[in-house]
């Protein structure tokens, strides 16, 4: 058995689902669970996103080096609820999709993670606090620790073309650093969002030392600069200029006549 998170399922047939899982030991996992969409099955209130769950798959048959190479979509033997508290709704479970889709696009199959997989565990908690700042701090925190992981983040302490720290970098005109998608860190332009170099030290330190909760709190402070430069160095990556999620997110809140900018 090995611990699991449900990301998204398709129809597969009248009766079953292929699941895309994220697990601990392997990473995200192609599964097809087998008459699971049934009236009377037994995996279908197991089978819920943002449940932690156990579960067992794999062919009985040796496979070859080619199908232990490929992706292939295995056979779901058993799944079983792991205990926890129960999904948040509301805007909890929108923002909870948000990091269900971040996954589905950036890490590929079978490329275990076990410290964001950890990560992910600790951050669905967060996310049903209802203020506002922390939900932020904890999205903006699992999103830096998603980047480190696939490689895709910058040393945050230094100026990525000169590899400079910023303490020294820094100019009594522009004491500020951005984090840009083509250029990494470099000293913030005018009108454009920036940290000072105590607080890309901080988010750095709590990156090196693995700890969620201090990256959350280094986070805090910074939301309103720290988001739109994750945000652009996201949707870099991705190729795309918004997120699935993201617009459903907006689409919501312009119908009930939030203001966009207030988007998580």
């Amino acid at each position: 058995m090995t611990a699991a998170y449900l990301l998204h399922h398709y129809d597969w047939s009248e009766s079953s689902a292929i699941l895309d899982l994220f697990t601990r030991e392997q990473g995200r996992v192609a599964v097809v669970a087998r008459g699971a969409r049934r009236p009377y099955s037994q995996l279908r209130s197991v089978l819920m996103p943002f449940q932690r769950l156990h579960v067992n798959y794999g062919r009985k048959r040796p496979r070859t080096s080619a199908e232990a190479d490929s992706a292939e979509i295995q056979p779901l033997k058993s799944a079983e609820w792991a205990g926890g508290p129960a999904p948040a709704g509301g805007a909890a479970l929108m923002t909870g999709f948000y990091l269900n889709e971040l996954l589905m696009k950036l890490l590929a199959r079978q490329d275990p993670h076990p410290a964001l997989f950890d990560a992910y565990a600790l951050t669905l908690p967060a996310l049903g606090s209802g203020e506002d700042a922390h939900v932020g701090a904890a999205l903006r925190a699992f999103e830096l620790l998603l980047l480190r992981e696939i490689g895709l983040l910058p040393a945050l302490d230094l100026v990525t073309q000169t590899q400079q720290p910023l303490d020294a970098a820094a100019a009594a005109d522009r004491p500020r650093h951005a984090l840009r998608p083509e250029a990494g860190i470099a000293p913030s332009r005018p009108g454009e969002p920036g940290l000072d170099a105590a607080s890309w030290r901080a988010l750095q330190q709590a990156l090196d030392a693995q700890d969620l909760a201090a990256l959350q709190r280094a986070c805090l402070g910074v939301l309103a600069e720290l988001r739109p430069m994750l945000r652009g160095l996201l949707h870099y990556h991705l190729g795309v200029p918004v997120l699935r999620t993201r617009q459903v997110m907006m689409d919501l809140q312009n119908l009930q006549g939030v203001e966009p900018g207030r988007t998580r």
